[in-house]
Formats: structure tokens, sequence, C-alpha cells
């Protein structure tokens, strides 16, 4: 009986203490407040991103709460079928006043990490390494049915689904172009702000793989939604 007594004062306590700590707490720390695309990097944001990649109603509205603020330009598309299906898919038109050297389809969750990145990470940091406004993103593209490193056979890339963008360069408001192929080695501002970039995606993405892991990514960053923390 006493363990009933004590297990119902136990509920009673965390009821009323709950949604006290939840008024408590900011927004970007509650589990409970939908996820936007200025909180910051951390433990609560990342989850809140697992969270959303799974309920495609969440994610879209994280989506349109980010067009409202201006951080990103998308369409809807239509569902397709055959070998690599697509589902609730968007077309990323730009984010915001960075422009793309093309549009790219993308699933909902890798345009809101899209977004978080250049919103967070690839824009201040060019304001902050070279005093500039970025103003372009260059990209290699985002879906594509293959498998991974487009073997005839294993299994089908993150751009199969389009979970995966591969991000070549960055262009300056003074017309500066930093590219991954050119830049990465260098030493010198380029450098410094690609090895910065690269480390600021880390936590808006599954993976991120560079020109450190491998040959086949000398000239772009892959920007992708599979695994966790995987970042080379």
């Amino acid at each position: 009986m006493r363990y009933i007594l004590f297990a119902l004062v136990l509920l009673g306590v965390s009821v009323a203490f709950f949604p006290w700590l939840e008024s408590q707490l900011p927004a970007q720390y509650n589990p409970f407040t939908p996820l936007s695309v200025t909180d910051a990097p951390g433990l609560m944001t990342q989850y809140k991103l697992r969270k959303i990649s799974k309920n495609q109603v969440a994610c879209l509205a994280v989506l349109e709460s980010a067009r409202a603020a201006g951080l990103i330009n998308f369409q809807s598309v239509p569902d397709s079928g055959g070998q690599c299906p697509l589902t609730g898919a968007v077309r990323v038109q730009n984010f915001g006043s960075v422009a793309l050297s093309s549009s790219f389809l993308a699933s909902c969750p890798l345009a809101v990490s899209g977004t978080m990145f250049v919103a967070q990470a690839a824009a201040p940091l060019a304001e902050q390494v070279f005093g500039q406004r970025l103003v372009r993103i260059d990209h290699l593209g985002s879906f594509a049915c293959r498998n991974v490193y487009h073997r005839a056979v294993g299994r089908l890339s993150e751009h199969a689904t389009a979970e995966a963008l591969d991000v070549a360069g960055f262009r300056m408001n003074d017309g500066e172009d930093v590219t991954v192929a050119s830049g990465w080695k260098r030493e010198g501002k380029d450098a410094d702000y690609l090895h910065q970039v690269f480390r600021g995606a880390c936590p808006f993405f599954g993976n991120i793989i560079g020109p450190d892991y491998n040959a086949a990514h000398a000239n772009h960053f892959h920007l992708g939604m599979r695994w966790f923390g995987f970042c080379r």
C-alpha cells in the first residue's frame, strides 16, 4: 500500500513540477518546443532533428517557419515512384539571401539541416573570416538515382533519396569564389574558412565527408542525413 501511495505522490509532484520546468526552459533546450532553424547546435537540437526526420508534417512546419523568417525559399514537389521513389520532397531555390548555383531536390530533413548550416555556419563564418557576405553556394547536385560511388551493385546512395547535397564552393559579395578543390589544402583565409565551415556543418547532418576522407570527395563536401556524428 505504501508503494502505491509513494507512486501517487511522485506522480502528483511530477504533474505539478514539469509544467513549471517547461515554462522555465529556453525553447532550444525544451524537448516539447518545436525545432527552429535558429536553435544552436547541441544534443537537444540533434534530438529534434532526428524527431522531425520521422514526422513529415512537423518537418514541413519547421520549413514554413524558416521561409517566413526569410531563411529559405522552396517549393513542394509531387511524390514520385520508380526505382528511387521520393515522398515529401521539396525543391530548394535559395537559402534566403544566399543564392544557389541551381535549385536542388531535397528531402524535408535535408532542407531543414541545410538551412541551419547556412544560417548558423556558412554565412556568419564568411563575415568572420573575410568580412564579406556569403552570396552564393555552388553545388554538384543532390538527387541522383544511383548506388554508392556509382557502383553497379551495392546499396543505394543517400543521393537516391535526396538526402545528401554535394557542396563545391562559396561565393562572397566581392566576387571571390572559395572552392573546396583549390582551397582546402592551401594556407590562408580560404582554407581557414573551408575547414571552419566543414566543422560547423557537423552538428546539423548525420554525416559530412570531405577531401581528407578519400579522393572521391577532393572537390566537394558531402552533406548527408544518414548515421550520426560522422565527420571525416
